[in-house]
């Protein structure tokens, strides 16, 4: 496993008493957000919307946080996140937010401390471009969408 990073997070006032995004296994990679509504959030078959944390962060340079949808809800529930995976930059500093969009046939209630997304902090890499006339061949040259020919 690679080396912690140290990450700064602001409690917002509505964030107060919900715990600290967290690893639930050993292994996992990312930590589960939560809920911070003051009443029961209704999210309607085909509706969306930002649910608020309660936290501000401020990642290290050169990482991002991205927002992740939980595989159990989008299983059991058909709720998912949009503009998914969300990036969070380094100089974010603003709440984090979840966009959540309900696919699923029932209402779905977000309550306050609900596990609704995760987060996962990974290392970025900025490219620089480098104008050319052309560009090397491959064996898939120009070939686009479904061009391999493999399912």
């Amino acid at each position: 496993m690679s080396a912690a990073v140290n990450i700064q997070v602001k409690r917002l006032p509505h964030g107060t008493g919900l715990p600290l995004p967290s690893y639930e296994s050993e292994a996992a990679a990312g930590m589960d957000l939560r809920a911070a509504v003051s009443a029961p959030m209704r999210l309607e078959p085909g509706a969306r919307a930002l649910v608020p944390t309660g936290l501000a962060i401020a990642l290290p340079a050169g990482f991002e946080a991205q927002v992740r949808p939980r595989s159990g809800l989008a299983l059991k529930k058909g709720v998912t996140c949009l503009n998914t995976p969300g990036t969070i930059d380094a100089d974010y500093r603003g709440e984090v937010g979840v966009i959540l969009i309900n696919h699923g046939a029932e209402t779905f209630e977000i309550e306050r401390g609900d596990r609704i997304a995760q987060l996962i902090i990974a290392p970025v890499t900025q490219g620089t471009w480098v104008e050319v006339d052309s560009l090397d061949d491959t064996a898939r040259g120009t070939g686009g969408f479904g061009s391999s020919g493999k399912r």
